[in-house]
């Protein structure tokens, strides 16, 4: 079940990724390309056969994993910015584009280099199982390496939340609302990431639903804000006259 939801959700995220490649090449949106790009490799990674094929030619130490995360910590930043800018949510982008957003990037940035170094990395594994295996010092640094990795995606999804949920009580259209509804899940699935630790090893399944519970509410949340800005603004040769549409960039 776990490979089906890894491939299916890399399928979706690569999909939506080509879909976006002809508008980019006009210049219309490529945060967005560059959004779905990064999750898709960030997918990608997170699959043991392609993971361990990439890290193998890294040197076999698990770098693909420090990759990884930094990775993800590129995407969230894009996608903060992406999702403030759409909803006109000042704040939040100066939570996550201003120094309060550095400080917490750093922070995290550095927490996850220092543990991966105290790690005996040698050997690849996806997710870093056969690290934890080695021994209890080994396993704990595992842990305090996936916490500081859940630690900026966190802020970036915490800051993010009173926007999407404000745009989904609004008036706006459905699809702008569902659209920001789906991201407020992903952004609470980010959140109860941080509650991983304490989630029992006969319940790992759950780890792996909420993490890509979060990578489908944002990205499916974000082609649909697309697909409504498409709607509201068609191009010039099918634009009809709608002083009414209205649809945030």
């Amino acid at each position: 079940m776990i490979e089906i939801l890894q491939w299916s959700t890399l399928v979706i995220c690569a999909a939506l990724a080509l879909a976006r490649i002809p508008s980019a090449l006009r210049g219309e949106n490529r945060l967005l390309l560059g959004i779905l790009l990064l999750m898709t490799f960030a997918i990608l990674l997170s699959i043991q056969a392609p993971y361990v094929a990439i890290d193998q030619a890294l040197g076999g130490r698990n770098l693909a994993n420090l990759i990884l995360r930094f990775i993800i910590f590129g995407a969230i930043l894009l996608v903060g910015i992406r999702v403030a800018r759409a909803f006109g949510a000042c704040r939040a982008l100066k939570l996550i584009t201003g120094r309060a957003g550095a400080v917490a990037f750093t922070i995290a940035g550095v927490a996850v280099v220092v543990a991966f170094l105290l790690m005996d990395t040698a050997g690849s594994s996806a997710g870093l199982t056969s690290v934890a295996a080695l021994d209890a010092h080994n396993a704990a640094l595992v842990e305090y390496y996936g916490a500081a990795g859940r630690l900026y995606p966190s802020y970036v999804s915490l800051v993010l939340l009173p926007a999407t949920l404000g745009v989904f009580r609004s008036r706006l259209p459905a699809l702008i609302r569902t659209a920001a509804l789906l991201l407020s899940v992903g952004t609470v699935a980010i959140a109860l990431s941080l509650l991983s630790p304490v989630i029992p090893p006969g319940l790992g399944i759950l780890r792996f639903i909420v993490n890509y519970t979060a990578v489908l509410g944002y990205v499916v949340g974000m082609a649909l804000i697309w697909i409504a800005k498409l709607r509201a603004h068609p191009s010039p040769r099918t634009r009809r006259p709608d002083p009414a549409a209205t649809v945030p960039d």
